[in-house]
């Protein structure tokens, strides 16, 4: 689909983002339509080799590239100029850069008072550790996550993910368009922002409801559901399927679906809390069951009785289910390099808008559209010569 009709075209963005959190935000934008122009700063002997990998392309889709040296005042300017004509700007600087650089919030409202300036740090705009530098895996430590991952008496581990890193990403994109919402009914723009340790808290959902509210610290459980019975990792004849036969008629349900009348007849695993009390009892004697079965003949099964259950898939499994491939969540992109390659698109799906085939662009060369963008700028020729003259703006660089 052409993204002139998709819902956020006509809206533009400035892209000031490096890392995973900033541009997961910004691919929800560039994704749905939106002008998005990624302001890069100026570097030596740029890597191709990662600009052209698989990370880089994944998150860099659909975005221009505008090599701009915010340090100089020429370069600056530009980016103002380019406020003056922008809805949103997202960063993830630590938070006294955008202050050093003098490209802070109440500086670009000062240009555009409808802007909306989206912020991602790692631990918050103010506050003790507000100028810490952070990583997803230090995050996810310092959250209580790595706490609650892995098997108890092994140490804690981390999400096989950048889960803190996206998170935030997701939430940070929420909410900007909340801040568009609301600027659609008051002109207003503001100031949007949210960190890696806010997104990874808030993620740790009804783990850390279960301290909140009761002073309960969970630790970790491995393959099991922390709180419900049976439901985890289970052994098949030929490998391991994930099974939730937690409530009372689920687990009637399995019962019946394997002719397990011992386990239906047991009052000890008659409820849920009886099932929790005796969970590794009860595990042994599912396990004991499940073990009997291949996983196909398992899971086709289980399911049919209403019984949530699934294989442990590979990445290469995944994406060669069935399921997985009506969905088609991926899009090929086109590089004049690289070629046709696929990557994963939007999992968002509205039924007004169909996703295509194809990405409108792969991810950019560093600088590649700066020329473009400064003539969208209405500078002269003149101008654009003593710009780029004075290294405030670098053009196509590959």
């Amino acid at each position: 689909m052409d993204q002139q009709s998709l819902p956020l075209s006509g809206y533009t963005v400035l892209d000031l983002t490096i890392e995973r959190a900033g541009p997961t935000a910004v691919r929800l934008l560039s994704d749905w339509g939106a002008n998005v122009i990624r302001i890069e700063a100026p570097v030596e002997g740029d890597i191709a080799g990662k600009r052209h990998g698989p990370d880089s392309q994944n998150l860099h889709r659909n975005k221009r590239s505008l090599c701009l040296n915010l340090k100089v005042e020429a370069g600056k300017q530009v980016f103002f100029d380019l406020v003056r004509k922008a809805d949103i700007v997202v960063e993830n600087f630590r938070s006294d850069v955008k202050d050093r650089l003098g490209i802070d919030y109440e500086s670009v409202k000062k240009i555009n008072t409808a802007i909306i300036y989206a912020s991602i740090s790692g631990f918050g705009q103010e506050g003790p550790y507000s100028k810490r530098p952070a990583v997803d895996q230090v995050i996810q430590g310092m959250s209580g996550l790595m706490s609650i991952t892995g098997e108890p008496g092994r140490g804690p581990m981390r999400v096989g993910i950048a889960v803190s890193d996206t998170s935030a990403g997701m939430f940070l994109g929420q909410g900007i368009l909340l801040a568009l919402l609301q600027r659609e009914r008051t002109g207003e723009g503001q100031w949007v922002h949210t960190s890696l340790l806010e997104a990874m808290l808030c993620k740790l959902d009804f783990q850390a409801a279960r301290f909140t509210m009761n002073s309960e610290v969970p630790g970790q459980e491995g393959n099991n559901h922390p709180t419900l019975s049976p439901m985890g990792v289970f052994n098949t004849s030929d490998g391991m399927v994930n099974m939730a036969a937690s409530t009372d008629k689920m687990f009637r349900a399995f019962c019946d679906a394997l002719g397990a009348e011992e386990l239906a007849n047991n009052s000890d695993y008659g409820s849920v809390e009886g099932r929790l009390k005796h969970r590794e009892e009860v595990w042994e004697k599912v396990n004991g069951i499940t073990s009997q079965y291949a996983t196909t003949e398992l899971v086709e099964k289980l399911n049919s009785f209403g019984i949530p259950c699934g294989p442990i898939n590979d990445i290469q499994q995944a994406f060669i289910d069935e399921q997985v491939k009506f969905l088609a969540m991926t899009k090929t992109a086109h590089h004049d390099e690289l070629g046709d390659f696929d990557l994963l698109r939007s999992p968002i799906n509205l039924s007004n808008y169909e996703h295509g085939v194809r990405f409108e662009r792969p991810g950019p060369e560093l600088g590649e559209h700066s020329m473009e963008i400064l003539r969208e700028l209405d500078y002269s020729e003149e101008r654009i010569d003593e710009i780029v003259e004075s290294g405030a703006v670098k053009i196509g660089i590959g």
